[in-house]
Order: C-alpha cells, then sequence, then structure tokens
C-alpha cells in the first residue's frame, strides 16, 4: 500500500526525532523539532512542553496526532522500521503493540497475521518475511529462538497490563514455559519482579519479565485513553525502548510530535468532506430526507465510471424505551417509505445482520444499516454515505464513532461527480445552527480541529449557514421563477446545480426553481439541456433580466475566462526541457566512485570502554551498551559470522539510493568497510556493534553528495554562462475557474473586489485574518492598472512553481494586468533566520530569470513590509512594474 504523502511526512518528523534524540535526548530533541517554525505552525499549540514517562525519562515518549480515517494502523506498521533504524539499532526488535479494546486487539492481530494484509506486507517487507505475532494471550509461545531471528510483535491491551494489584494476573504470573528465556539471566539482574511477594526468591518466569529483559518498542493505539499514572507504572514494569503513540484526540499528556490535519486527508482523498447537513424538525421528516438523499446519490452513482458505488444509508436509532426504537425505524421504512426489507440491515449486540455480509459486492442488497451504538470496530464501508441520528448527538457517545464511517472516501479516490466526493448527515433538530454545533463538536472529538470542522460544515439548503460559527458571509441575490412542470421533470432539475438552484413544488402546484447567487454559464448550460424545452423561452427571459441586473456579481473565471502563466524551460542536451531541476537530474551523469569513500576521525570514531562504545559522530557523542542483559540473549552471534562482506551486505540493505545501482553502490561501500577496518584499523567487531549509526552516517553522506550534484546541476543550466533558459506557454500553468474548488475559502472580514475567482472563492490564507499576507492580498486587488489577481496555493497540483535547488517553491500571488502582463508576488517575512534569507534570495534569483525569460511579458516581485503597511507591497509591486 503506497503510503500518503501526510504519512511519508509524519513517519520523516518521526525519524528525525530519533536521530536527534539518539545525540541529545529525547526532551532535547523534542523541544528542538517543535520550535521549528513549520512543525510549530503544524502542531497549532498541542506541543506544550515534553512530559517523560516519571521513571524512564531517556525513553523517547512521543505521539502522532490523525484524524479519523487517517491510517494510523498503516503508519504504526511503517514507524516499527523507522523505529528500528534510528533508535533501537537492532536488526529484530520485540513490539508490543497495546490497543484499547479486546475487539481491536483481535482485529490487529489477525490483520498482522495475516500475509494478504497490508499491515503485515509492510512488516514483511521491512523484515524479509521474518515476523511472527502473537496475541498476548498466547506468549507462552514465543520462544528465545523467535526472539534472535525474527521480528516479533505481541498485541495485547493496556488493561490486560494496568492493574494495582499483580496477583492472579497471567501476564505478570509465574510460567515455567518461559524458563529458557532466563536460563541465562544473572539471578541479580535488576528490575526484575521475583517469585515471593516480599521480593525474595528467583526471577519470576513471567510475561512482564520477559518485556522488561527485551526492553520492546511500544505501540499504543487510541493514546489519549492510556494516560493515567497506572500507564507509568506499566511502563515502568515493561522497560520499553521507546514507545510511538497514535491518537486522533490527544490529551495533555500526550507528547505530541506531528499532527495531521483533514484538508491533509482531504486533499489526499482519503475522506468524504464537507459534511453537508440537514435538519428535520421530526424525526421521520429525518429519514424521508436521508432516504431521498441516498436515492439522489445513486443515481450519480450509477453514471460514474470509476469503481461500483452503492450509497449507504447509517442510521443511528434511539434505545429501548424510547420513541425511535430499531423495531420502530425498520418497521417505518418497510411500511411508510416502502423499502424493501432485504435492503435492510441491522447491526446491534441482538441482531446481527452484517456478519458474514461484503457489503462491497455490487450483487449485495443493502442500502440501509440501523444501529443505536458504535459499530463494531473495524467495522469499515466507506459506502455508507448519510449518517440519520434519531438520537440526541449531543449527548451520544457513539454519534463521533458512527459519523466516522461515512467519512471515508471509496477506494481512496475522487470521483468526477462533486455530490460523490462529500458526506451527509441528517439530524432532528428544531434549529439548522444547534445541529450545526452539535455536528461541530463531534468532528472535534473525531481529531478535528475546530475551525477545519466549521469550515467543511455545509448547509444542505442555500443560505441557511450564513453568519453561522461567525463566518463572514456576503448577501448574493436570489431570483425565483415559477413555472409548469412535472415532478419528474422537478427531480431532474433539481440535480443541476445543488445549493445554487433550488427546486420545490408550490402550494399551488407550480414548480419554484430558486437561484441563489447568478448562475455560473456552466451551471445555466447544464439548467436548459435539463429542463424541457418548453420551459426555456420564460427561464431565459428571467435569467436575462437577473444577470443584467446583477452583471457585476460574476467573476472572470465564472464567465469562462482563463489564463495561463509560462513555465520555465532549459535546453539540455539540445532538447528543451522543463526548468524542474528533478528532471535536470535526469540527463545528468554522476558517480559515487568520484566521491571518497572515507570517514573521517571528526566524522566517525569509535572508542571502547569497560561497558560501551563511545561513538564520536560529528562532534556529539553516542553511547552503545556492549553488555545489555537483552542485547546478550537476543543478539548471541558467532563472531565467525562477522565478516566485511556481512557488514557490506547488510549496509546495502540499508544505504539506498533509487538513483545509484547497486553493483554501484556495493563498491563505495566496500571500500568505505575496507578504509575504516584496515586503514583506520577499527575491529570489525566494532563495526558491526555500531552498524545502524554507521549506515545512517553513510546515508548522510550520500544524501550531501546528491545535493551537491543538485547544486551544480541547477546552477549550470539555469544560471550558467552555457545556460539557454526561456518560458513556454504551450506548456504553462492554466488558471481557470473551479481549479481550487477542493481548497478552504476565506472567509474573514475582508472583500477582495478584483480575486480572478470572485470574492467568495478567494482561497484561505497562510496567515491569520489581517496578518501580513492578507495585507499584500490588499495591496494588490487595489492595484491601479490590475485586471485580476488570484491566490496560487501552495503545493496544489493545479499551482504554478519554480525551481530550486533542492526542491521547488509556489509564489504566493499570480495576477493579470490590464495592459496583459503577468505579474508573480511571493511575499516574505521581515524577521528571517539566516536559513530562511538564503531560501528567500534563491527564490528571487529563479524568479527574476523567469521574469527576465519571458521577454519583458512577466514581472516577479519579491515584496515585504517593514512597517506592516500595504503601501508598502503597492510601492514596490508598481516600480517592478515600471510605473
Amino acid at each position: 500500500m503506497k503510503l500518503k504523502q501526510y504519512q511519508k511526512e509524519s513517519l520523516k518528523t518521526l525519524r528525525r526525532f530519533f536521530e536527534e534524540a539518539r545525540i541529545t535526548g529525547p526532551k532535547p530533541a523534542y523541544e528542538a523539532l517543535t520550535a521549528e517554525p513549520e512543525l510549530a505552525k503544524r502542531l497549532k499549540g498541542y506541543a506544550a512542553g515534553y512530559k517523560p514517562i516519571k521513571a524512564l525519562p531517556e525513553v523517547p515518549y512521543v505521539c502522532l496526532r490523525l484524524p479519523t480515517g487517517g491510517g494510523k494502523t498503516i503508519l504504526a506498521a511503517h514507524s516499527i522500521t523507522v523505529a528500528k533504524d534510528a533508535w533501537v539499532e537492532k536488526d529484530f526488535p520485540l513490539v508490543l503493540w497495546l490497543v484499547p479494546t479486546n475487539t481491536i486487539r483481535i482485529q490487529t492481530a489477525e490483520a498482522l497475521k495475516n500475509p494478504r494484509h497490508p499491515y503485515r506486507q509492510v512488516l514483511d517487507e521491512a523484515f524479509e518475511g521474518r515476523v511472527r505475532v502473537f496475541d498476548i494471550g498466547d506468549f507462552t509461545q514465543i520462544t528465545p529462538h523467535d526472539l534472535r531471528s525474527n521480528l516479533c510483535v505481541v498485541v495485547g491491551t493496556i488493561q490486560t497490563l494496568r492493574v494495582t494489584n499483580t496477583d492472579g494476573r497471567k501476564v505478570y504470573a509465574h510460567h515455567e514455559m518461559l524458563e529458557g528465556h532466563f536460563s541465562t539471566v544473572s539471578p541479580n539482574t535488576p528490575g526484575l519482579e521475583r517469585t515471593e511477594v516480599d521480593g525474595t526468591g528467583g526471577i519470576r518466569f513471567s510475561f512482564a519479565n520477559l518485556m522488561h529483559l527485551h526492553r520492546p518498542l511500544v505501540i499504543m493505539d487510541e493514546a489519549h485513553k492510556a494516560g493515567t499514572n497506572l500507564s507509568q507504572d506499566v511502563y515502568e514494569r515493561i522497560n520499553p525502548s521507546a514507545c510511538i503513540e497514535f491518537t486522533a484526540t490527544p490529551k495533555g499528556f500526550n507528547n505530541i510530535l506531528h499532527s495531521v490535519t483533514a484538508q491533509e486527508l482531504k486533499d489526499e482523498e482519503m475522506i468524504k468532506m464537507p459534511v453537508v447537513l440537514d435538519e428535520a424538525e421530526t424525526w421521520q421528516g429525518a429519514v424521508n430526507s436521508a432516504i431521498l438523499k441516498r436515492a439522489e446519490l445513486q443515481e450519480y452513482a450509477d453514471l460514474d465510471r470509476e469503481g461500483y458505488i452503492r450509497p449507504i444509508v447509517l442510521f443511528q436509532a434511539q434505545k429501548k424505551g424510547e420513541e425511535v426504537t430499531v423495531d420502530v425505524l425498520k418497521q417505518h421504512l418497510i411500511d411508510n417509505e416502502n423499502i424493501d426489507p432485504v435492503k435492510i440491515a441491522v447491526a446491534t449486540g441482538a441482531q446481527r445482520d452484517l456478519d458474514g455480509i461484503d457489503l462491497f459486492k455490487p450483487d449485495c442488497p443493502i442500502e440501509y444499516v440501523i444501529t443505536i451504538e458504535a459499530l463494531k470496530e473495524g467495522w469499515d464501508c466507506s459506502f455508507a454515505y448519510v449518517f440519520c441520528s434519531l438520537a440526541n448527538i449531543r449527548s451520544s457517545t457513539d454519534a463521533e464513532q458512527l459519523l466516522g464511517r461515512v467519512l471515508r472516501m471509496p477506494y481512496a479516490t475522487k470521483r468526477k461527480e462533486p455530490a460523490l466526493n462529500k458526506s451527509y448527515a441528517k439530524l432532528v433538530s428544531k434549529h439548522f445552527s444547534e445541529a450545526a454545533v452539535s455536528l461541530r463538536d463531534k468532528l472535534v472529538d473525531m481529531g478535528f480541529e475546530e475551525g477545519e470542522a466549521e469550515d467543511n460544515i455545509e448547509a444542505e439548503q442555500p443560505g441557511l449557514d450564513d453568519g453561522l460559527f461567525g463566518r463572514q458571509t456576503r448577501p448574493r441575490p436570489t431570483m425565483t421563477v415559477e413555472l409548469d412542470a412535472s415532478e419528474a421533470e422537478r427531480k431532474e432539475i433539481g440535480g443541476v446545480a445543488p445549493g445554487k438552484i433550488t427546486v420545490s413544488a408550490g402550494d399551488d402546484g407550480k414548480t419554484r426553481i430558486e437561484f441563489t447567487g447568478v448562475p455560473k454559464p456552466k451551471d445555466e448550460k447544464r439548467l436548459f439541456k435539463t429542463a424541457p424545452e418548453r420551459l426555456h423561452g420564460v427561464l431565459r427571459e428571467k435569467l436575462d433580466a437577473f444577470k443584467a441586473q446583477h452583471a457585476d456579481d460574476l467573476a472572470p473565471a465564472h464567465l469562462g475566462e482563463e489564463f495561463t502563466v509560462p513555465r520555465l524551460m532549459a535546453h539540455v542536451q539540445g532538447e528543451l526541457v522543463f526548468g524542474d531541476t528533478d528532471i535536470l537530474m535526469e540527463y545528468h551523469d554522476w558517480s559515487l566512485a568520484n566521491y571518497p569513500a572515507r570517514l573521517t576521525k571528526a566524522e566517525f570514531d569509535i572508542v571502547e570502554t569497560t561497558n560501551t562504545f563511545e561513538i564520536d559522530l560529528d562532534g556529539n557523542h553516542l553511547s552503545i551498551s556492549a553488555a545489555d542483559s537483552s542485547e546478550q540473549l537476543s543478539l548471541d552471534i558467532d563472531v565467525d559470522d562477522w565478516t566485511p562482506n556481512s557488514l557490506v551486505r547488510w549496509l546495502d540493505g540499508k544505504v539506498r539510493d533509487p538513483w545509484i545501482g547497486q553493483a554501484e553502490l556495493l563498491a563505495w561501500l566496500n571500500d568505505v568497510v575496507t578504509h575504516l577496518n584496515r586503514d583506520r584499523d577499527i575491529p570489525l567487531s566494532q563495526l558491526m556493534r555500531c552498524k545502524f549509526i554507521l549506515a545512517r552516517k553513510l546515508n548522510e553522506k550520500i544524501r550531501g553528495f546528491r545535493q551537491m550534484e543538485r547544486d551544480k546541476v541547477y546552477q549550470m543550466n539555469l544560471f550558467g554562462p552555457e545556460a539557454r533558459v526561456e518560458v513556454s506557454f504551450d506548456d504553462g500553468i492554466r488558471f481557470f475557474d473551479e481549479m481550487y474548488f477542493d481548497v478552504p475559502k476565506y472567509r474573514g472580514m475582508y472583500k477582495f473586489n478584483r480575486h480572478f475567482m470572485g470574492p467568495d472563492e478567494v482561497p484561505t490564507f497562510d496567515s491569520k485574518d489581517g496578518g501580513e499576507e492578507v495585507k499584500c492580498a490588499l495591496a494588490l486587488d487595489a492595484l491601479p492598472g490590475l485586471k485580476y489577481w488570484t491566490r496560487n496555493v501552495s503545493r496544489h497540483p493545479n499551482s504554478f512553481s519554480l525551481p530550486t535547488s533542492t526542491d521547488k517553491f509556489y509564489p504566493d500571488f499570480v495576477a493579470v494586468m490590464e495592459d496583459g502582463h503577468l505579474l508573480v508576488v511571493e511575499y516574505k517575512g521581515k524577521q528571517l533566520s539566516p536559513e530562511e534569507s538564503r531560501d528567500s534570495r534563491e527564490k528571487e534569483l529563479i524568479g527574476q530569470q523567469w521574469a527576465k525569460a519571458s521577454g519583458g511579458k512577466a514581472v516577479f516581485v519579491m515584496a515585504t513590509m517593514e512597517r506592516g503597511d500595504p503601501k508598502e507591497v503597492r510601492v514596490q509591486v508598481m516600480a517592478a512594474l515600471g510605473r
């Protein structure tokens, strides 16, 4: 399973933390990383000081935050490899995987044991199939050989270990079957529980003592449920090497290292957002609305050619003794809504209609699922589109779990029809705002930021969300047209532009078409294609008058206008290619053999003391225990097996670069090992003991070599004397209506009159409302001679970018002047670190090179505000334009 970008970023941060902690310790490493501007911005206050495990302050203890639907379990599987290489430094670590409930324990263990499951495939690939998975109830089956030769994963619950009195608990009891694990352990080994209550007697052959000896890597799922003093006691008893926690809803005791936003999940097509909310005053009204919505979505799904979808409604009934029980709801569906009983499944503790059913099969008839409380953990059918709660969701602890079931995107792939990329909530409430607040609170409980939750709640009925959550809303013009149309025709017209064109039946039987805002040309075209021809005349007359009255309401993009920002190109080896550093590297030959296979004493050195190896790594001192009790047991390897060739082969598996051939890498690694062992006289046994740190250093060296080559290629092809650069409009970046449909929109205090996509479709800014970036936009909006401008959203696939030697950057704003000139503006803050200043300088140089290559058709400005006054930006831009 290919990782999403946000998952890669989470693992990258985790690896950096472990590598830094290896040098400075967990607390300094955590505080240094979370203070970095980019990570601090991402954490948004979650990082509130490192809180160590009280009895084990040197044990790394961090948490990764991902909202519901973010794929925490697959990330946990990958994190084992990260911790192994960057911290644990054993070929086959022991892992204790803790989950909150027995149901999840069973499901997780089954998934990890199944060779065809993605979780297990991650581990098999990393450990070459040498993986053993145990349910915690089967721990007596673990053998010393298992621990020596395989990754061993034990799946259990924190409750199994978390007790005040350990008497009678199987995991703390003496088991003769575990004797082999303790046969060579000194009876005086500290930290191990004894057979007698008073601490006397021999070592207790218990699971807890086995963990304490081998120092497991702990993976903790739903970590917000584990933060008690008893949990701290558990950690002290099992003596972990590191703890990696995962949660959607962190508590104060979780050391949040990396946080993922809902927008990132949405961008990666993992979840259906926004949630379209509709409220009804009666439960019957909510049920009917859910059924109609399912039917509408089914029509869209039938036209979808990207994979079979059968939208499902998930009903939350009330508990026994209340009005709308499971039986009452099911009978209502059959008697009053004419739903075939075959299409209804009940999933409660007493009735399990879903057991053994594959909801993804095209021949499965189920369209409605009724439950009361949370569905069993792990129930996951992305066909669930509509959540209809007949209970009070504010007081329901199960609503958030049920709501999470309708957020998952089918096949994790965005559909062409926008309606299939949203989820739907139908709630019983007298007031929309009350329902919206309840829904927001549940989304927050699921791990969404409050602002994210508010941004992703949309009203089914236009205008109902005006002013909701303090949004700054601008009134849109409306028009109602009354026509004679049949019910079938009404239904057809109603699907043209949901939220913009609303169709209803009046009391007099006439069809009412209400327009909210002036329709875009594409919506107008769909309307006339759908509406019966006999209605075209009156529709055309009314619409023309409406459009004439509100001519300024449609932005240039809505009228079909487009513009292109040319792409930077370079002539390389007789070809004209994109001026992208990654592409330029494809035309550049370089060899690792051209770089020295050497590590100086200052870069890497080993000093053996009585009980440890001390490694000097770029002036930093790391220690490796030479006689750790668990290492004696699990790494009982004959030194005769340690040869230079075996070390080179092992390094080949760890030091990988997709652009370097294996033969070339093996030859270079062989020279490195020969140099260290023969020329610098470092014993092979010491190199083997320190191989993980050696691999890390060599990876760093190779990355440095590659960056030197990138710097060379970048300068030579884009700035050098022989460089031939130009721009191409044919291969340029096209700006068009709805190119940022999936990006949150600005809802602040300012109205931007000349935004290309209109004042209501300005992509949100990185800074707060009234911040420097917003002020820069205000300066552009008021610029003399401006035709229109737009935000250029960073990292968006539709956005314009320019290359840097390390990556690429996305200028903040793109504009078109009345005289046809293109204007690209990058805003830089006034207080920059030296590194940020170098970065800004590189951006300015490539921006000016792009503008120069345009032959006067484009201008690039690196703008700043020393006094926070937008007029400063205006002066800088006008000067660049020569005005």
